[in-house]
């Protein structure tokens, strides 16, 4: 049996067919939570935030026309993650990368991942939101052109620096 596409379940339940977002969060949820973690170093507010996400999943349904469902999903999981701290009137660079560092310190010390996350730490949040949707969510040039409003041609050069600018990062880190 075929598994049915997320892009398929969306336009379900943007037509009406609420059950089926329980897949799509079954599906997504940890990725969505992940990357906002990644991106705030906040677990409490990364939890807030994946969910608000799937709220809007269900209130803005109808908006959906089709399109890379991801692409959509963390469109909406960056844009609600720039809003809380607008709201907050909290400088999006300053307060995540403050989190992080407390994050790194509390809980992720002697983690395998301890200096990655350090040399993620040091990249602006722009640079980091690149390389946590490309190679931790796995996400393709085309995909996060969508989701930033930019040519894959302008995402490949960009991410091609952010990967430099991480391995001379790490190396000092390690």
């Amino acid at each position: 049996m075929k598994e049915v596409s997320n892009e398929e379940l969306m336009a379900s339940v943007a037509n009406g067919n609420l059950e089926l977002l329980k897949v799509l969060f079954k599906r997504h949820h940890v990725h969505v939570y992940n990357f906002l973690y990644k991106m705030c170093g906040d677990k409490m507010l990364s939890e807030d935030l994946t969910q608000e996400v799937f709220y809007k999943l269900i209130k803005y349904r109808t908006s959906y026309k089709g399109g890379n469902f991801s692409s959509w999903m963390f469109t909406i999981a960056r844009n609600g993650l720039k809003t809380h701290f607008r709201k907050n009137k909290e400088n999006h660079e300053d307060i995540s990368t403050t989190a992080y560092k407390l994050t790194l310190v509390q809980e992720e010390r002697d983690g395998d991942y301890s200096e990655l996350q350090k040399a993620l730490n040091t990249l602006t949040p722009s640079d980091r939101e690149l390389i946590i949707l490309h190679r931790f969510q796995e996400m393709k040039y085309q995909e996060i052109a969508e989701v930033i409003g930019r040519t894959p041609g302008a995402v490949k050069t960009k991410m091609s620096r952010a990967i430099q600018k991480l391995k001379t990062a790490y190396l000092k880190a390690v």
